[in-house]
């Protein structure tokens, strides 16, 4: 109970530990959604430096922007302490996530890049393990939550 009440990461929630850590959550590096989503980030930023130079300050920006936006809002969610604001900035890092998904998916199907499975699939995973953290947080007890 007190180790819910020192971080807001639900001891049963092990799918988003970060392997080899056994079972401690430090700092948001630890956390396997900030991890995904950061791997995702990168993969997003060699592809959109493929796009065509009078994108640049269009989708290339606009993606790069929601892709840089998860990992930042997972890693401020954590930084801030209580159950509630995490949970509210991983649901914002998540409606990110879901548009850097939509702009691929609109950059591929104008042609301005090629359709990239393994984006798609960075995407999906990212967002399930952020799915999987936030449905782990909401069963936390309000009673075991830090306020």
């Amino acid at each position: 109970m007190d180790a819910n009440k020192e971080n807001p990461v639900a001891e049963s929630e092990r799918e988003t530990r970060a392997p080899g850590s056994g079972g401690q959550i430090r700092s948001f590096r630890d956390l396997v959604a900030w991890q995904r989503a950061m791997h995702t980030a990168r993969l997003v930023y060699r592809r959109t430096e493929a796009l065509p130079p009078r994108e640049r300050f269009g989708l290339a920006s606009q993606m790069n922007r929601a892709a840089v936006s998860v990992p930042s809002n997972i890693a401020e969610g954590y930084a801030r302490g209580t159950t509630a604001d995490f949970l509210r900035f991983l649901r914002i890092a998540r409606g990110s996530l879901a548009e850097l998904d939509t702009q691929a998916e609109l950059a591929a199907d104008v042609g301005l890049i090629a359709p990239d499975p393994d984006l798609s699939r960075s995407i999906a995973e990212a967002d399930r393990v952020l799915q999987g953290l936030i449905r782990s947080l909401e069963h936390i007890p309000p009673s075991e939550r830090k306020t």
